[in-house]
């Protein structure tokens, strides 16, 4: 079995400030807990921007710049930035960063997003939103589909292979699958694939094992087992049942405020850090190792950081 690899994302577009101060927003903040991540033991960082006024969702390229620079210049970590972006951005919103900055490696959403965040929305609705967008954001969330269609994805595609970076594929149900599958067949996404199962929020597929087998299953059927490589998120307290599946069957982890603000029921993590030491500690205990980022670079088949485009 293959080391794990464990990404980290920090921040995520969808976890907004009011829900814990421990949220970094800023470039700074982000970089340095990508870093921190990183020498816990991540080998990849999952990079969301954020307007480090306000802290809203920006696709904007000089703030992406600025986080990785200040990322490179003291880890060796693998990046992949978004184009999921945040609720309400056009496809050219999302996309613009990838030339920009040209990362070894980007996300892209493989078919319509339809996701909410309503009980999170209920649960601070009584409460003051730190800043006035909060809940206008979270609300429209209940009536936002990110369309994420054929001819779109394929923009997304052509743009990532000009500027020479690797495509992570997030599958949020099995027809996302089928839509990788398709892409592969028009050589518009190379081997080995990386797939991101996202599971367990409001308009994904579940992190019940059950869930989880189907869609690995359904990964082998339609690409081969030894085409593609696959990691998971587990929205909230989920990723106490993702992480151990995946270090049992051979995937690969990914934790972080993105997905979840809570490192045990009820109580705020503090850091991004203590997701990932927790699931270090699980895979020692499973006696599965884990990936440094040239171990990652060369599992998912990523240039060495000396060729990075």
């Amino acid at each position: 079995m293959e080391k794990l690899i464990v990404t980290c994302a920090p921040t995520g577009s969808l976890t907004v400030p009011s829900q814990t101060p421990y949220l970094p927003l800023t470039p700074q903040e982000i970089a340095d807990e990508a870093v921190r991540a990183a020498e816990a033991g991540c080998a990849m960082v999952h990079i969301h921007a954020r307007d480090p006024i306000d802290g809203r969702p920006t696709s904007d390229p000089e703030i992406y710049r600025d986080i990785i620079s200040r990322i490179e210049s003291r880890s060796d970590v693998v990046i992949g930035i978004t184009t999921g972006g945040g609720a309400g951005m056009t496809a050219e919103e999302r996309v613009r960063v990838v030339p920009a900055v040209k990362p070894q490696l980007a996300s892209l959403n493989m078919g319509p997003v339809c996701l909410s965040l309503e009980p999170v929305l209920r649960r601070y609705e009584a409460r003051d939103f730190k800043y006035s967008w909060e809940k206008p954001y979270l609300a429209g969330l209940s009536g936002f589909i990110q369309q994420n269609t054929f001819d779109s994805v394929e923009i997304f595609l052509n743009s990532m292979n000009e500027a020479g970076t690797k495509c992570e594929c997030e599958c949020y149900d099995l027809s996302h699958i089928n839509n990788v599958a398709h892409f592969v067949r028009k050589g518009l996404i190379k081997t080995p694939v990386l797939l991101q199962f996202v599971t367990g929020g409001l308009g994904t597929v579940g992190s019940a094992p059950e869930d989880i087998f189907h869609m690995r299953n359904t990964a082998d059927q339609l690409l081969g087992r030894g085409n593609y490589q696959w990691s998971i998120v587990g929205a909230g307290m989920n990723y106490t049942v993702t992480v151990p599946l995946a270090i049992m069957l051979g995937g690969h982890a990914r934790v972080g405020m993105e997905d979840n603000i809570f490192i045990e029921r009820k109580v705020l993590a503090k850091s991004n850090v203590e997701f990932v030491e927790k699931v270090v500690r699980m895979a020692r205990d499973m006696g599965r190792e884990v990936a440094t980022p040239a171990e990652a670079r060369a599992i998912l088949g990523l240039p060495g950081r000396d060729r990075r485009p």
